[in-house]
């Protein structure tokens, strides 16, 4: 309220938001992803794409278990 230009956020992308930030904290924190050290574009890009078919796999693995989708860290511990 103590901004210039304060807008309240939507209701309904509350829950859309909350799904995008937890996925950008996962990837943050169990895959590293602000840490790379690729020499060229090429290989940033490899590492970056691998980092998110992990999280992307281990989503498809809860799913199939009957697991919550947003439990990475815990995706191969069933």
């Amino acid at each position: 309220s103590n901004q210039i230009q304060y807008r309240k956020f939507p209701k309904r992308l509350k829950g859309k938001r909350m799904i995008i930030e937890t996925v950008n904290n996962q990837l943050i924190d169990q895959f590293m992803i602000k840490r790379n050290y690729a020499k060229s574009f090429a290989g940033f890009d490899v590492r970056i794409m691998s980092k998110i078919a992990a999280l992307v796999f281990s989503q498809f693995l809860n799913h199939l278990n009957g697991n919550p989708i947003g439990k990475v860290k815990f995706a191969l511990a069933c």
